[in-house]
């Protein structure tokens, strides 16, 4: 990769505010660091984004609201450290990775693969969407190291290694205390094992980024300590500004910067807002929603997309408004102030719970660009904070690659 074609990047999102009022309107680009896609993504008529979906995040909506890119994410939820709950995991991640295939290879005059940062702001000169591919939850590795270099292969760029509960790379900021998890910070929480940091030295040899968001805080201090390269929180809050687990303490997010990482800050309901009624009615409706269709409990792949969840979830915000772009903003303003505006960013978890007032999908992108702009950030900052930051970043994690 060659350095002065880098540099012409990050000068490119480092513009000066000389422009006229009109071309300042959008930053430079725009990249939403987490969009969750559902298991039968591009699979069903229903989850084929080329169309107007139910879904927060398809080619539409990015390209009516100036969504530019976005990391697509390969989740899967937490099974038993065995080899059924391997296969399990491995199997669902194929899933995923299928499906973001479909969507390339439909659409490819409106979205492409971009495995670089040159290559994504190409395809933005070039009129065209980003796709760039994450894990979220490196236990869909199977165990097994070298899934990594495939999934490399398959474009993920990107390593979350951890989600909800313990897996076997690290312990995890929300760990299942009801089956005996030690709970974290306790003296039983362990943080990263011998096989996380194996993942996490054979990431920086590929150039792909570790991404500490839903690690518990020793796995993030481990994570600081083992990267040979700068690491990510793809979808994290501050936790001075809203005390949630999942939120990152100051020392963490001063840490992170030290080491020239970015946070990317998350449009999340519950880290910017505590609403105990909200998280009661919401959990009283799939509960419902679940026992209407004859299933053992509520599956969002299967139930979010519902119109009785739909015509259920609207009802809720009338009792209990979510967050707003105003409380979202609070949060970023105290992640600047603490880690410097060169190490922030921003994520939605469009599909994965995310959503706000005034950002409640990706077709209200610009909302987000507005209200950074009415809380005094420079265009040069905004510019940082929409992509600049983490092009930076994923530009050094490739550079040190020794693949």
């Amino acid at each position: 990769m060659k350095t002065t074609a880098r540099l012409a990047i990050f000068a490119a999102l480092s513009f000066a505010g000389a422009l006229p009022a009109q071309a300042q309107q959008d930053p430079p680009v725009t990249i939403d660091t987490h969009v969750d896609i559902p298991f039968d993504y591009m699979g069903e008529p229903r989850f084929d984004v080329g169309h107007d979906t139910r879904l927060l995040v398809d080619l539409g909506k990015m390209e009516r609201g100036g969504l530019n890119a976005a990391f697509f994410v390969i989740w899967v939820p937490q099974h038993k450290l065995d080899a059924a709950g391997y296969a399990k995991a491995v199997k669902q991640a194929s899933q995923k990775y299928d499906g973001i295939g479909r969507m390339l290879m439909m659409y490819p005059d409106r979205i492409r693969l971009a495995t670089t940062p040159e290559q994504l702001m190409a395809n933005h000169k070039a009129g065209l969407l980003s796709a760039t591919i994450e894990i979220e939850n490196a236990y869909s590795l199977g165990h097994d190291i070298h899934r990594l270099d495939a999934a490399f292969d398959r474009g993920a760029r990107s390593v979350g290694l951890v989600h909800v509960g313990n897996n076997d790379l690290c312990t995890s900021s929300l760990p299942d205390t009801e089956h005996g998890e030690p709970a974290m910070n306790s003296a039983g929480d362990k943080g990263m094992s011998d096989f996380g940091r194996a993942v996490v030295k054979r990431a920086n040899q590929l150039g792909m980024m570790v991404d500490i968001s839903h690690a518990s805080d020793n796995c993030v201090r481990d994570a600081l300590k083992v990267s040979s390269t700068p690491i990510i929180a793809s979808h994290s809050g501050a936790r001075a500004v809203l005390d949630h687990p999942r939120n990152l303490p100051d020392d963490l997010l001063r840490a992170i910067a030290a080491k020239g990482g970015v946070v990317d800050a998350v449009a999340y309901k519950e880290f910017l807002k505590k609403d105990p009624g909200r998280e009661a009615a919401e959990k009283k409706l799939q509960n419902a929603i679940a026992k209407q269709a004859g299933e053992k409990e509520y599956d969002s792949d299967s139930d979010d997309y519902r119109p009785e969840m739909e015509a259920g979830m609207a009802e809720i915000q009338k009792k209990y408004p979510l967050a707003t772009l105003d409380d979202y903003v609070k949060q970023i303003r105290h992640m600047v102030k603490i880690a410097g505006i060169d190490h922030v960013g921003i994520a939605s978890d469009f599909d994965g719970g995310g959503g706000i007032t005034g950002w409640k999908d990706a077709s209200e992108t610009r909302n987000v660009t507005a209200a950074l702009r009415r809380a005094g950030f420079s265009d040069a900052d905004i510019a940082k904070l929409w992509g600049g930051n983490l092009l930076r970043v994923w530009g050094e994690v490739e550079r040190h690659a020794q693949h």
